[in-house]
């Protein structure tokens, strides 16, 4: 979904929405599958997912889940952010992600990340001592392997690969758009070296957001890249309902389902009743969004169906 809005580099703002991935009472295949249909309806860009492997949310995993949202759309970009690809072996991953751009005839956007923090690298035999040389060693490898070579050799600090015969490859070439996330200068360094878009946290706030754009934009010029090529955008969690408090507490108990406890989680939501959202949302354009992950967080995808067709009815006309 595309506002006439004039983002800050005249295109219209682009809006994408959530995909529901809880799986907590059983999978809801005809919810998920009418959800998805009416996203394209809609008119939205793309449904979007997210990874989180280790963790108390019942979320299914994000490129399983696309592949078979794949086979339900005709248009829908499908898009994931992020794979914290340090903890998946590389061949590996470029693997399933050639097998959902297949899926879809060309319609994955594939977000990624190092981690870092409080992740289990030792769960996954990561060293966290040199999981961001893993990390950008692996995303290197990968795009060796979505090459037209049809034989990759490759030699790395920590793999090396002897003409592997690979394929099939990528429908989108020379790979899937790759979006970036991160905050601190080195990353978004990395990101802007490395990716295609970048894609600001849903679990960061607006403010720090604002904070971050300069800094990309500023990457870019440096690095010459053209910035009318490389999106910038941000995951918002939102949540509307006609009573605010209780629209706060609908949208913090969906985030607290996702981050637990997480420090600064409750500062990062939009939510109220539409005029607040309204009011959230262009706080986010205005921070330098051209486009915007809707995300809201409910219980079941009949909840996140009600946001997706009130977001599409009463929130978006008003951003043109």
């Amino acid at each position: 979904m595309t506002s006439d809005a004039s983002g800050p580099y005249g295109d219209g703002v682009r809006f994408s929405i959530s995909i529901h991935q809880f799986d907590e009472t059983g999978f809801d295949a005809a919810g998920l599958r009418d959800y998805l249909k009416r996203a394209e309806e809609l008119g939205f860009e793309g449904g979007w997912v997210l990874e989180q492997i280790i963790g108390e949310a019942r979320l299914l995993a994000p490129l399983e889940l696309l592949a078979w949202a794949a086979g339900c759309t005709e248009r829908l970009r499908l898009g994931v952010a992020v794979l914290v690809s340090s903890l998946h072996d590389p061949l590996q991953l470029a693997s399933a992600i050639t097998a959902v751009d297949r899926l879809s005839h060309g319609r994955l956007d594939v977000g990624v990340a190092p981690g870092g923090g409080g992740r289990r690298f030792a769960a996954f035999g990561v060293d966290d001592a040199t999981f961001i040389s893993s990390f950008t060693e692996g995303l290197q490898l990968m795009k060796a392997a979505w090459s037209d070579e049809p034989r990759v050799t490759f030699e790395g600090r920590f793999r090396q690969v002897d003409g592997l015969p690979i394929q099939p490859k990528p429908v989108q070439r020379p790979h899937p758009p790759i979006w970036f996330g991160g905050q601190a200068p080195k990353a978004l360094a990395r990101a802007v070296r490395h990716g295609d878009a970048f894609l600001g946290a849903g679990s960061s706030t607006t403010a720090k957001f604002a904070q971050t754009v300069p800094i990309v934009r500023r990457e870019l010029a440096e690095q010459s890249k053209d910035p009318a090529h490389f999106p910038i955008g941000k995951r918002v969690y939102l949540m509307i309902d006609d009573d605010p408090a209780k629209a706060r507490q609908r949208v913090l108990d969906g985030l607290h389902r996702i981050y637990g406890g997480m420090p600064g989680i409750d500062d990062v939501p939009v939510s109220g009743a539409v005029d607040d959202v309204v009011g959230g949302l262009r706080e986010v354009i205005d921070a330098g969004a051209q486009t915007i992950l809707l995300n809201p967080v409910g219980r079941d995808v009949g909840e996140d169906r009600e946001q997706m067709e009130r977001l599409a009815a009463e929130v978006i006309p008003q951003l043109n």
